[in-house]
This record gives C-alpha cells, sequence and structure tokens, in this order.
C-alpha cells in the first residue's frame, strides 16, 4: 500500500461511525496505482476504556481529538504486512501503543514500526485476536463479542466494494474486491499456497457462530445481511 509515512499525513477520510456499542469505524481513501482504494480503520473499545485501533488510518485533528475522547490508546494491530502505510506515525504520535501483527507478517511489519507481539493479551474475555488460518500467520482478524451480538472483523480475506464503476470498477472486480457480492480477492487466493482449505474451514467455523451480527472488512462496506450465508458462500468459493 505505497511507502510507510514518516510524518503524520492526512488522506482523505470520512467520520467515525458508531457500528455497535464499543466500536468506531472510519472509511478512507488512498491512492494506488490505477485506482482509488477505500480502506476501513475499526476501534474496539475494551471493558477498561483501552483501544485497539486495527489497521490504522491518520486521521484529522477533530476526529482523532474525539477518538482520544472515546478511550485510551493501547493495541495497535497491523493487520498484514500490506497494511504498514500508518503505523510509524501513529506509534510515533503513542508511542506506549503495544504494536501487534501476525507473527508471519513481523519480519515486514518491524522494517517499518517495532513490532511488541503476535499474541496480544487485551484482558476482556470479549475480544478475541485470531491469526487466520491458512494465510501462513500473515493475516489477523478480531471477533468481537457485544450485548447486541458479535463483530468479525476481517483485513484482506474479504473484499465487498460496492458501487465502484468506469475503468476503476472494473479494475477492482478483476481484482475481486468489488463486485455484486462479497468475495474472496484473487490476489489473496494467489497467496495462500495450500492453505484454501485452511482458511474454508475457519470462514465456516466463523459461519456457525449464532451470534454473528456483522462483518467489518479493510476494503469495501459493513456486511450486515445474513453474515452466516456470505461466510459460507465464501467457503463454497475456496473448494
Amino acid at each position: 500500500m505505497g511507502k510507510p509515512l514518516e510524518q503524520w499525513k492526512v488522506l482523505p477520510h470520512g467520520k467515525l461511525v458508531e457500528v455497535d456499542e464499543n466500536i468506531l469505524s472510519v472509511v478512507g481513501q488512498i491512492h494506488m496505482p490505477l485506482v482509488d482504494f477505500p480502506r476501513r480503520m475499526t476501534i474496539v473499545r475494551l471493558k477498561d476504556r483501552r483501544l485497539i485501533v486495527f489497521n490504522a488510518i491518520a486521521l484529522d485533528e477533530d476526529e482523532m481529538l474525539a477518538l482520544e475522547g472515546y478511550g485510551h490508546m493501547a493495541f495497535l494491530i497491523v493487520p498484514n504486512d500490506h497494511h504498514r502505510l500508518d503505523a510509524p506515525v501513529w506509534k510515533q504520535r503513542y508511542p506506549y501503543m503495544e504494536v501487534v501483527t501476525p507473527e508471519g507478517a513481523r519480519k515486514k511489519v518491524a522494517e517499518v514500526v517495532a513490532v511488541d507481539t503476535s499474541m496480544p493479551q487485551f484482558g476482556d474475555e470479549n475480544v478475541h485476536f485470531v491469526t487466520v488460518p491458512g494465510t501462513h500467520d500473515r493475516e489477523a482478524a478480531l471477533l468481537v463479542h457485544g450485548p447486541h451480538g458479535s463483530t468479525l472483523v476481517l483485513n484482506d480475506i474479504v473484499g465487498n466494494i460496492r458501487h465502484a464503476s468506469g475503468f476503476e470498477g472494473w479494475f477492482l472486480r478483476m481484482l475481486g474486491f468489488a463486485g455484486d457480492e462479497a468475495n474472496v480477492p484473487t490476489p489473496v487466493k494467489l497467496t495462500l499456497h495450500g492453505g484454501k482449505e485452511a482458511l474454508r474451514k475457519q470462514l465456516l467455523q466463523w459461519a456457525d457462530l449464532a451470534t454473528l451480527k456483522r462483518i467489518l472488512v479493510s476494503h469495501g462496506e459493513p456486511i450486515t445481511e445474513r453474515p452466516d450465508e456470505v461466510l459460507r458462500d465464501l467457503a463454497a468459493s475456496l473448494e
């Protein structure tokens, strides 16, 4: 996703939105070769008001102040080694944050920001860090249980960009990040290297969660309509 930032640089983004109790989300945009690519940051507030920042995006000062008022910055999750762009400047701004990345991504992430752990201890039984099976330990996810149901936070293994049009829409559809339904993007499939079955089983395991309410993905819209069926369809696409 480009060269990691060396100073706080605010790229186009929207407003922080409350997805559920103790979960915020914000969507930004980053220019990639040939396309402008949507990206999502998700913030989860633990029971002691510490914050987990998943897929960090540098926000403008008004949104950063709102976020700082929401809780105490504690964990900075770099969900894979392609999502390092904003991690260094977040660590500079909040040096006490614990940097987390899956073990398979540690080496590349550590090139731009010191990694503390691949096995974070959140101290909250309702929030779980997952190193996604089948991805060679390179992809992270979060599973958050709340009073209104469970939220699954994914990174690149599912794309759900809707309403993309023109050349940009065609290109993103070709990559599998955009379409009329959620997809496992083609670049992800190409990196599984024998891990498809493990990922398929994980998707089915998540689909069996009776409390599953929604899926948040780093690239695309939240999946709120029958997320269990969506996960089963995604699993079937890997057979």
